[in-house]
């Protein structure tokens, strides 16, 4: 059966992750020994051992989150009846997807990762942000909501991720989101849940680390896709090399269109979706936007 093969984002890690597939699989090692020698630090001590507080940090948490992710690749890939028809990463997640479409090796893209993690984690330290999931919300609930706290206030607050349905991200400073909090009610929204990112990913205050990673990224080529690729800043595949540097850097201070990227992937006839790293939060985004789909997950346990 063909297949989408999703990466998830940042939220997702928790300590323990991949140690279990680490101990049983030669290919996970590999992984995670050439990612502690890349980086200069043990990646894998704090995927499996913590402490929370350090991978939790935007800068840990990417190059942590996207190794697990390609190892879990390698270690189930083989499984698989066939190559996945087409690939997508939410956020973080992108990068995954690149490497599996073979557009940047695992080396050049964990690189890219540790600087895009350093550098986000720096906006934020410049400029504290949050990020929180406005429960039951539509796209347009959450665009007035945001409009209306940033007239209110004058700070920065708006749409980081339209995930699925009942389910928009807003992203913006602390006092932005407390703010759209208190004023939930007014437009009709359950809750606002408050995630576990240390940054307001997604928004204008990541233009400083949007412009630095440019720079960073002159160096590096990108290759031209083997699957089709599925960008968060488009909801629809990019295959020439420079547009995809373009959405790369794009999706920093942009949306995530999540939905609009499962629903365009259900235009093509897929109907399976098979989510790569730790948890399963993906694989919930895909049953609440297509209820009739088949989804599972390789978890980083396994």
């Amino acid at each position: 059966m063909a297949y989408a093969l999703l990466f998830p984002g940042q939220g997702s890690q928790y300590v323990g992750m991949g140690r279990a597939a680490y101990e049983a699989s030669p290919a996970v090692r590999a992984i995670y020994e050439e990612a502690d020698a890349l980086l200069g630090y043990a990646v894998s001590a704090l995927c499996f051992s913590g402490p929370a507080e350090d991978l939790n940090r935007t800068r840990f948490t990417q190059p942590a989150l996207f190794t697990t992710s390609i190892a879990m690749w390698a270690a189930h890939r083989a499984s698989l009846a066939e190559p996945p028809a087409c690939v997508a990463g939410h956020s973080l997640g992108e990068y995954a997807a690149l490497v599996a479409a073979e557009v940047l090796p695992f080396a050049q893209a964990l690189r890219i990762v540790a600087e895009r993690g350093r550098l986000m984690d720096e906006a934020g330290e410049e400029t504290p942000g949050m990020m929180a999931a406005l429960i039951g919300a539509t796209l347009e609930q959450a665009e007035r909501l945001c409009a209306a706290v940033r007239e209110a206030t004058g700070d920065v607050l708006v749409v980081a991720n339209d995930n699925c349905p009942g389910q928009v991200v807003i992203s913006g400073t602390q006092a932005a989101i407390q703010a759209a909090s208190a004023r939930a009610g007014e437009f009709g929204l359950r809750r606002v849940m408050p995630l576990k990112v240390s940054i307001a990913g997604h928004s204008p205050l990541m233009e400083p680390a949007r412009q630095k990673l440019a720079a960073f990224l002159e160096g590096v080529t990108f290759q031209v896709p083997r699957l089709p690729v599925v960008f968060n800043a488009t909801a629809a595949p990019v295959s020439d090399p420079d547009k995809i540097r373009e959405l790369v850097l794009y999706q920093l201070t942009r949306p995530v269109w999540w939905r609009d990227s499962l629903l365009w992937m259900a235009g093509q006839g897929l109907a399976c979706f098979v989510e790569c790293g730790p948890k399963d939060v993906l694989t919930g985004l895909v049953k609440r936007t297509l209820p009739e789909a088949e989804a599972f997950t390789l978890d980083a346990t396994a």
